[in-house]
């Protein structure tokens, strides 16, 4: 399966991050448990993304994850 790479974005009108891959092209919403890989520090790492008091990525420390490179 091609992976494909994007940005992550917060869609506030489903209340959770969403990948936009090019202008009209989104993955469709991310849910607790979806795995992921995060650009950072040069390299691909590993993540998955879930919920407490605000959305985050087990594995990948950032404060704001608006505009993160992403590939899924």
């Amino acid at each position: 399966m091609q992976q494909k790479t994007g940005a992550l974005i917060f869609d506030e009108t489903a209340d959770r991050y969403d990948i936009r891959f090019d202008l009209a092209d989104y993955y469709g919403g991310l849910r607790c448990g979806d795995c992921l890989e995060v650009f950072t520090g040069g390299k691909w790492k590993p993540a998955r993304m879930e919920y407490g008091d605000n959305w985050y990525l087990v594995g990948v420390r950032a404060d704001d994850l608006n505009g993160l490179i992403v590939r899924i």
